[in-house]
This record gives C-alpha cells, sequence and structure tokens, in this order.
C-alpha cells in the first residue's frame, strides 16, 4: 500500500516536472526572437535558478564535503551538459531530429541498467521505450528536413547521454542514512551548471535592454521580464525539483519515459500560446507517447524472483526514496530540459 501511494505520488511529480519543463520553450522562444541568444537565454535560465536556490545551497553546504563527486556530476551532466550539447547540435542538424536523438535518452537508461548493472529489463519496459521513441518521432516529424551531419548527431548523442546523467544521478543516493537531500544536490547543480555556462554562453556580451521591453508571443505583447520569470522559477527551479524526487519515487527508467511527455507538452502550449498548429501524425504521435509511458510505469510481473527494471516488488519495509539499485517501475532536458 505505502510503495503503491509513494509510487502514484511519483508518477503526479514526474508529469509535474514534465509540464514545468515543456513550457520553457513557449517561453523562451519570444525572447530569443526578440533580440536573446538562445545560449544566453540558456545562461539567465541556470544562474537565475541557481541565485534562487541559493539559500538551500548555504543550508546543505555540507554536501560540499560529502558528496563533491555527485554534485559536480550533476551540475556538468544534469544542469550543463544537456543544454550545452543540445545547443551546439542544432546549430549543425535539424532541431527536429536532435530531440528526438536526445530522447533515447530513456532507452540508454535502459541499455544501462540491463548491460552496466547487468539486471534484466522487463519487455513491457522496452516496449514502453520503443512506442515513446516512435511516438515523439511523429511529434517532432522527424522524416522533414532530415540532414545527416556527423558531428551534429553526435552532439545529440552526447545530450542523449547527459540526459541519462540526469536521471541516474538524481537517483544516487536516494536510500540510507546518508542520502543527501535532493533539494541540496539541485541548488549546488544550478551553481556549477551557472558558472560553465558562464565560460560557454559569455553573457557579457547579451544585449541586456531587451529584458526591460515586451516580447510578442502569439501576437501578443508579453513583459520579457515575466517570461524569464515563468522560465527560471516554474520552468528551472520547480521543474527540476519535482524531476529529481519523482526519480527518487519511481526510477530512472521508468521517469525517462514520462520525460518524453515534455515534447508532447511542449508542442501542445506551441499550438495554444505561438499559434503553432499540430499537424495529425503529431497529434498521433503524442498518443503513442502517452500509451508508451503507460506501459513502461505499470509493468509489473507478479512474482519476481530478483531486481527487474521496471517492475515493481512489495516491500512495505522498504523506504520510498530508492536507490538505483532499488526494485521501482520506470520526463526534458524535451528541449524544456534540454534547451529552452
Amino acid at each position: 500500500m505505502r510503495a503503491s501511494q509513494g509510487r502514484s505520488a511519483g508518477l503526479g511529480l514526474a508529469l509535474a516536472s514534465a509540464f514545468a519543463f515543456g513550457g520553457s520553450g513557449v517561453a523562451a522562444k519570444p525572447l530569443i526572437e526578440a533580440g536573446l541568444d538562445p545560449l544566453h537565454v540558456v545562461w539567465l535560465r541556470v544562474a537565475g535558478a541557481a541565485v534562487v536556490m541559493l539559500p538551500v545551497a548555504w543550508r546543505h553546504r555540507d554536501l560540499l564535503i560529502r558528496k563533491p563527486a555527485l554534485l559536480a556530476g550533476f551540475g556538468l551532466l544534469a544542469v550543463a551538459g544537456v543544454q550545452a550539447c543540445y545547443f551546439a547540435a542544432i546549430s549543425r542538424i535539424p532541431v527536429g531530429v536532435a530531440l528526438l536523438v536526445e530522447y533515447l535518452a530513456p532507452a540508454l537508461v535502459l541499455a544501462w541498467v540491463r548491460f552496466v548493472q547487468r539486471r534484466p529489463v522487463t519487455r513491457a519496459a522496452a516496449l514502453g521505450v520503443i512506442l515513446a521513441v516512435a511516438g515523439l518521432a511523429c511529434v517532432v516529424e522527424v522524416w522533414s528536413g532530415l540532414s545527416f551531419d556527423a558531428l551534429g548527431l553526435l552532439l545529440a548523442l552526447g545530450a542523449a547521454c547527459c540526459q541519462v546523467g540526469y536521471f541516474v544521478l538524481s537517483d544516487q543516493g536516494g536510500d540510507g542514512d546518508d542520502a543527501p537531500d535532493p533539494l541540496g544536490v539541485i541548488a549546488y547543480g544550478l551553481l556549477i551548471g551557472a558558472l560553465v555556462l558562464t565560460v560557454v554562453a559569455r553573457p557579457w556580451g547579451m544585449d541586456w535592454s531587451v529584458l526591460g521591453d515586451s516580447a510578442s508571443m502569439g501576437g501578443r505583447a508579453v513583459p520579457a521580464a515575466l517570461l524569464l520569470g515563468w522560465i527560471v522559477l516554474i520552468a528551472t527551479v520547480v521543474a527540476y525539483v519535482t524531476g529529481v524526487v519523482s526519480v527518487r519515487k519511481l526510477s530512472p527508467q521508468v521517469a525517462g519515459v514520462v520525460a518524453c511527455l515534455e515534447a508532447v507538452i511542449a508542442t501542445v502550449l506551441a499550438w495554444v500560446l505561438l499559434r503553432e498548429h499540430l499537424s495529425a501524425p503529431q497529434i498521433l504521435g503524442g498518443a503513442v507517447v502517452l500509451v508508451g509511458a503507460f506501459i513502461a510505469q505499470s509493468s509489473t510481473p507478479k512474482a519476481p524472483s530478483g531486481p527487474v527494471a521496471g517492475a515493481t516488488v512489495p516491500a512495505p519495509a522498504m523506504p520510498e526514496a530508492q536507490s538505483l539499485d532499488a526494485v521501482v517501475p520506470d520526463t526534458e532536458l524535451s528541449a524544456g530540459r534540454a534547451a529552452t
């Protein structure tokens, strides 16, 4: 009963995270069209969130001594790495292709579980990932404008690998007395990510006057500062907090599949707010993503004989915060997790 409640809460948090991450592109696109460089928007997003989380970082300053490797990995991979690789990729290949390659992350998470941890993976979990990736291909209409650029595809794959780092590192240390507080991990991850992105984005060359003006969202004038506030507070702070907690209540593989909903949410919000209409294949693809996510998270064998990725074992004494070795079922970087 307790495990079921924890799983339901985790799924709700994963969906909230997918919505928050998925809305970042809708808020960021008007800022980019108003004259800000995409990398500058990313830097504003991460640096602003890091400032908001400074009190949390100070409260959990002991993590710098207890978990320095975890903090560095989260900042470099889950925050800076995903976004830097994604933006470098879309400078060479179509956005849809880069997004699809990045969302191979759920499949790569299962590959990590199967080949690195040497744990079996249920067929249902694997099928859910396949359906989610196939549906995502329809959502982004990958067949339009496909071009092969080896370096661009490698950069997109790098974003996917960093996305795996997000899910795996979010799950690390979730069990035991020495478990780091997820808020502390996020706070220091954002601080480290902001430092790295400062070198990459070079914000001293940014046109700061754009933030004091208005931006056009679907033909309506919206204060640029309001859009930036949404990106920082909702699409970053809330999104990362709910995302990391959901991974600990579910598992990297389940949360990774649910994260595919970010692309669907981003597309729907763009349809409503930016008047970017959905095509029939996109609507069909969104439905397939939903089906894939449901199949993966609901795959529960009746009598497992050992740890199985994508499976749930009733264990009343097991805490809800699970580590990567725990047995629990399996949303970004959308472009929401990986870009703006």
